[in-house]
């Protein structure tokens, strides 16, 4: 097990107030939803913008598929070749018609999984990934609490009903956030139509999720649909550099419900930048280097989702790493600042060092000297 450096904090919580450039605007009429739950949030921050019943535990059918899609792609190339198992075969529900024993990709198997909702290929790659349903379950499951989504269990890979298999909203919304973050999965999710290239037979799914086709900026990501838990939808869609995410549990109109509420989100909040790229944020002792202080930016600009015509008041959190030695790079990563809204984290970025310290050598030390004795 590797060893954590330590660390300490450089500064407490200080606060600062963003103004912001723009004029005001009269804020859009609160949302209308018709779902029993319901959530929208910016998604690198995890900001709520909009919530309706979020946090309570209600079935989410397929929509379950977000985290087998996302666990299967970090788990497997592709590439790999998986073989359905008697236990997928002619699962219950939506299916993309595996045959026993056929060998398809992993690749072929996501797009029929996210596309086409297919309950087998969900059983397919649950026992290719952890051997067992049970299995991928469980790594569900810890999937969630990394993620953050405490008030969730999986009991199965897609989403079939089971009593002890439930969401809330705002977890929902969680994982497909953590989800989008990967370029594999956000391709999948996005692509409307897909022509498979393995198997037994030539396949061609289509997306059943109409944010995709309907709304401007929409990018994701999966329908659900059980008796038991109603029609629910996880959805995104991406504007000015804003990605949103919203999910709607138990909504019987759930596409018009889930545009509303992205209407929502682009009318009333915008990007903004809390701290440029560059900015230096701190400065760090050094030892045994030719300079004893070292500056620290920032490595990228800090955006955060702030209303419209209003100030946003964020406290930020400077931690730099401990027993920091020469030689330095330009770049080294020496710490974070961390930013908050309240109580709650909504950024986190590395500091870099800013320049280069090259370690001091006995020659260093003896010019030093000598430049005493002759001053």
């Amino acid at each position: 097990m590797c060893a954590l450096p330590a660390r300490r904090i450089l500064c407490t919580l200080c606060a600062f107030v963003l103004l912001l450039a723009f004029p005001f605007r009269a804020a859009a009429a609160e949302v209308d939803t018709q779902a029993a739950s319901a959530v929208l949030i910016e998604a690198s921050t995890g900001k709520v913008l909009y919530a309706k019943a979020a946090h309570e535990k209600l079935p989410m059918a397929s929509t379950t598929k977000v985290m087998t899609a996302i666990l299967t792609i970090e788990h497997c190339a592709l590439s790999d070749m998986a073989t359905v198992p008697r236990e997928a075969y002619g699962t219950e529900g939506s299916s993309i018609y595996l045959e026993l024993e056929e060998k398809i990709s992993v690749e072929d198997l996501l797009y029929g999984l996210m596309l086409a909702s297919g309950n087998d290929a969900a059983v397919t790659l649950a026992i290719h990934v952890a051997g067992s349903v049970e299995a991928f379950a469980q790594l569900m499951n810890e999937k969630a609490k990394e993620i953050g989504a405490l008030n969730t269990n999986f009991v199965t890979p897609n989403g079939l009903h089971d009593g002890a298999h439930y969401t809330t909203a705002y977890d929902l919304a969680l994982i497909s956030a953590y989800a989008l973050k990967n370029e594999t999965f956000q391709t999948i999710v996005s692509t409307t139509y897909h022509r498979t290239t393995t198997g037994n037979l030539q396949r061609t799914f289509k997306n059943k999720n109409k944010i995709l086709w309907q709304y401007e900026g929409g990018n994701g990501v999966k329908t659900g649909y059980t008796s038991a838990a109603g029609k629910c939808l996880s959805f995104a869609a991406k504007r000015d550099n804003m990605q949103l995410v919203g999910v709607v549990l138990n909504c019987p109109d759930m596409f018009n419900n889930a545009m509303r509420m992205l209407d929502y989100g682009f009318a009333n909040y915008e990007m903004v930048k809390a701290i440029g790229a560059g900015d230096v944020i701190a400065r760090a002792r050094v030892a045994a280097g030719v300079k004893n202080v070292l500056e620290l930016v920032t490595s990228e600009d800090i955006m955060i989702p702030v209303e419209k015509g209003t100030n946003a008041s964020i406290q930020s959190r400077v931690v730099i790493d401990e027993g920091i030695h020469a030689p330095i790079l330009a770049g080294d990563k020496l710490g974070s600042v961390e930013l908050y809204e309240g109580n709650k984290l909504i950024a986190v970025s590395p500091l870099v060092a800013k320049d280069g310290v090259d370690a001091a050598d006995l020659g260093f030390y003896l010019d030093k000297l000598f430049g005493r004795w002759t001053a």
